[in-house]
């Protein structure tokens, strides 16, 4: 089995893991925005997610000799009858993570990829890291640790301000349109009576062509158009469903981690003495398992009972909805690739610096920026306080890094 020790080698894992996990939600936006119904994407994304968690158990768990006190993978799924409590703590983190992925997908769409990825990754270092430092018995440097927590509560703050600016902003530029020249807002997705789907703007989700006249990002008939072809229409919804969504998200991500701490390392001594703890990809592929189980059933419910009305679609039509499917894959590798990353890292450092992967503001703000053209045409004061918001998100993950330990 395979073993971050080192705290460079964990440094790395963070820093992959970061990346990682900041760029697959915008997929999911990216897919949103071009019509594609959240429940196909979200499907998609679950299987590939969960492909990775078997891939990483079987190949870096299984390499090296399997011992009593670090056994191998699949040596170690043989002693579920011992080792079930911490199985249960793994299960459970990867139901909160599926409840929070499930919600950041709606989230996005209602309240933004950069504001939902600032709110929940706040609220988990917040959370989240002051329970992981305590679970892993003060090995990290608190002086420097909750000093980078305290920049991540600051980054919010500016992050709040990002959007309440950029909001101004673009309200500022729908009222500039003429009523006379307003485009029509209308739904991309229709249900028909054989629960088939026909798509309005968009040819091809996969790469890119559509048929809509293509606006200047940043202008006003640029955030209609992009209304137009959205799955999910966000104009006339309360911004506090949004935010209310957003927040329920955060608190899941803020859960997950400390549950895995706890199946990895076992605090709470659930075990006989003599049961070697769960190794972190073992643990991992249980999170993982949960996590999947969870996806699928609520995903086919809203295929059915679709919210924020969204029209009803079906198995069949999901499996027969092959346009954008690749992007979704991606996302569930990256996802999956990420999560693993910083349970290694944390499984060397302590979970509590590997906290600073929940700096993904970083990386998503910059996908916002390129692909969906979040803050084009802002004001000057928008600019400086999503700058400012940017450069406490680096200070926040250089600090949290800085505190790392050294597990014993």
């Amino acid at each position: 089995m395979f073993l971050v020790e080192s705290k460079g080698g964990a440094i790395t894992c963070m820093l992959f893991s970061l990346l990682f996990l900041g760029t697959w939600p915008a997929f999911l936006t990216l897919l949103e925005r071009r019509g594609r119904l959240p429940q196909h994407t979200y499907l998609d994304y679950s299987i590939t997610n969960f492909l990775v968690a078997v891939f990483i158990a079987l190949t870096f768990g299984e390499i090296g000799k399997s011992t009593f006190e670090r056994p191998n993978f699949t040596h170690q799924l043989t002693q579920l009858k011992d080792n079930w409590p911490t199985v249960l703590f793994a299960m459970g983190g990867g139901v909160f993570l599926s409840l929070g992925n499930l919600a950041t997908q709606y989230a996005l769409a209602l309240v933004g990829l950069s504001l939902t990825e600032v709110i929940t990754a706040s609220i988990t270092v917040v959370i989240g890291t002051t329970v992981n430092y305590f679970l892993d018995d003060k090995i990290n440097k608190a002086e420097i640790l909750f000093s980078g927590v305290a920049c991540f509560l600051i980054a919010v703050c500016l992050g709040s301000a990002v959007h309440s600016s950029n909001a101004a902003d673009n309200k500022a530029k729908l009222k500039s349109l003429q009523s006379d020249q307003q485009p029509r807002i209308e739904a991309t997705y229709t249900s028909t009576p054989t629960e088939t789907f026909t798509e309005k703007g968009t040819k091809d989700l996969e790469n890119g062509n559509d048929t809509a006249a293509s606006a200047k990002a940043g202008t006003a008939h640029f955030l209609v158009e992009i209304e137009n072809r959205r799955a999910i229409k966000v104009f006339g919804k309360s911004t506090l469903i949004g935010l209310a969504i957003t927040f329920f998200a955060g608190c899941c991500f803020s859960l997950f981690s400390p549950a895995f701490n706890l199946a990895s390392n076992d605090q709470w001594h659930t075990l006989k003495k003599g049961v070697p703890n769960l190794v972190v990809y073992t643990a991992f592929f249980y999170f993982s398992v949960s996590c999947f189980v969870i996806a699928i059933i609520l995903n086919i419910i809203f295929l059915y009972r679709p919210v924020l009305g969204l029209p009803r679609s079906s198995f069949k039509a999901y499996l027969g909805d092959w346009n954008g499917r690749g992007w979704a894959f991606m996302a569930g590798i990256l996802c999956g690739f990420g999560n693993g990353l910083q349970f290694m890292g944390g499984q060397a450092a302590g979970y509590a610096a590997a906290d600073a992967v929940q700096a993904l503001p970083l990386v998503s703000t910059f996908w916002g920026i390129l692909l969906f053209g979040e803050y084009r045409k802002s004001s000057r004061r928008t600019y400086i306080l999503l700058v400012s918001m940017l450069l406490m998100f680096i200070a926040a993950v250089a600090i949290l890094m800085a505190s790392s330990g050294h597990r014993k």
